[in-house]
This record gives C-alpha cells, structure tokens and sequence, in this order.
C-alpha cells in the first residue's frame, strides 16, 4: 500500500479528473467507482480493480478492511482525507474508491430479449432502468448516442452495481437495430389510437422494450418501427409515469409473464 498525501501525485491527478469529467473517462477508457457499495459490488462480479484509493480515516473500518483483504496490496493507495474528499463526488465524501476499466460491450444476439433506451438523459433515470433489469432478469442493454453515458457516476450510483451483471451496448443505431429484429418489439407511448394496454402483449418469446425520451417519450420513427404500440394503464388522474418507473413496470411484467423468480 502506499500512502499519499499530496494533491501533485500522478495517481491523485488522474483520480480526480477521472471522476469529475466524462471526457476523461472516455479517453482513458476507464471509470471511478465511488462508495463501499460499488467497490464491493464490481468486485464481488470482477475481482480486484485496476487501482483502489482508500481514506486514511477509514482504514479500520470492518467494509474497508474485507475490501483490502480482496486485493493486492501494489494496487491499494491510501488517500489523506482532503484528498479523499476533492476525489469524491458524493455529498460525504466517500471512504473508498475504485478505478475500473471500462467495460467493453459483448455481442447481442438477433433474438435476445433487450432493453432499448432511445435519448434517455436523466443519468438516475438511466441507472434506476439498468438496476430494474438486472432485477428483472434482463441482461442485454442498448443505448441510443444521445442516451446518458452509461459509465458515469451518477449512473453507477443510481444503478448500484447492476453494470457488473449486464451487457450494456452504447451509441447504437436503436432503429436500425429494432428493424432487424427477429423478436416482439414494445414501443411504450401514450393512449392512443392504435395503441393497446402493456399487460395485453405477450412477454413470453424474445422481446425488446423500448424506452424514449423524459420529454418527448420515443422517436416517431422508433415507435412506427416497433411491432406493438403499447401503453401502461393508469386509473389515476395523471397523464404519464417518469421514465424509470415505467421501464421498471414493463420489465416485471415480463418477469411476471416468464414466471421468473418464482
């Protein structure tokens, strides 16, 4: 382990631009984990990280010490609290961090069931549908270009070490994609004509759920493209859900379809 305590060490620099800039991320290739959770997670899933900063302070806490005991010691670099802090981008500043390649993206089968998120921006919006998937039994993710960096704190945070359970596919071409599909494709939309209740498709083959913007919801091409046009019912007197809550009901509507978790 070794122990730094001046904000002009390399390893601090890097640590900190990581962190607060997702050109950096993007760039180098790699990504900060930020909070015992996410460690634990990625390593639970990974094994050990490609660099571990830890606070002085924290040294003897019981989390941060089973941590320290999955990795090697070379890799482990015990941080002065200030430096811990200027790191962090938590509200309290985190006790453990973990520098992480950033995964790279596995093939998707033509007749996987996915999620397809078309111009989602919200990042806790993105990460709470990636947890919901995990959660739900679904592995593969795609991501429109103009869709939150799947990558970035504030998706890790939101997602709680979902990413190490998923394929996450960024900057596809989410039309040509749902075009070529051989599986149902759901395009969630508002009531309409046309449009029929989610809980009337069948959820049972391959399908992909297709999720759109806050705003604007999905693109009018995406939605003509998809096989269904399907809405959540809602007996209350409100007109939408947000985008997370409605990607969490579709996915666990197929889960409940499937049978899966029984």
């Amino acid at each position: 382990m070794k122990t730094i305590r001046s904000r002009d060490n390399a390893f601090v620099k890097q640590l900190v631009a990581l962190a607060h800039s997702s050109r950096e991320r993007r760039k180098a290739g790699l990504t900060v984990l930020d909070g015992v959770h996410l460690v634990r997670a990625y390593i639970d899933a990974q094994g050990p990280p490609h660099a571990i900063a830890v606070a002085e302070s924290a040294l003897t806490r019981k989390e941060v010490a089973g941590i320290l005991a999955d990795c090697p010691p070379p890799i482990v670099n015990v941080l002065a609290d200030k430096l811990m802090a200027e790191a962090s981008s938590l509200d309290s500043p985190a006790f453990v961090m973990a520098m992480v390649g950033t995964p790279e993206a596995g093939s998707v089968p033509p007749d996987a069931t996915v999620l397809v998120l078309e111009d989602v921006q919200d990042p806790g919006n993105v990460g709470s549908m990636l947890r919901s998937a995990a959660a739900a039994g679904i592995t593969q993710i795609l991501l429109s270009a103009t869709t939150a960096f799947a990558w970035s704190p504030k998706v890790l945070r939101a997602a709680q070490g979902a990413h190490f359970l998923l394929n996450i596919v960024e900057g596809v071409d989410v039309l040509a994609f749902v075009r070529s599909y051989r599986g149902v494709s759901l395009a969630l939309v508002p009531r309409g004509a046309g449009v029929a209740p989610l809980y009337d498709a069948d959820l049972t083959g391959p399908t992909a759920i297709l999720i759109g913007n806050e705003g604007s919801g999905l693109s009018p091409e995406l939605a003509a493209a998809a096989t269904h046009r399907v809405t959540i019912p809602m007996p209350g007197k409100v007109e939408s859900l947000n985008a997370a809550a409605a990607g969490a009901i579709c996915l666990f509507e197929m889960a409940r379809q499937r049978n899966l978790g029984k």
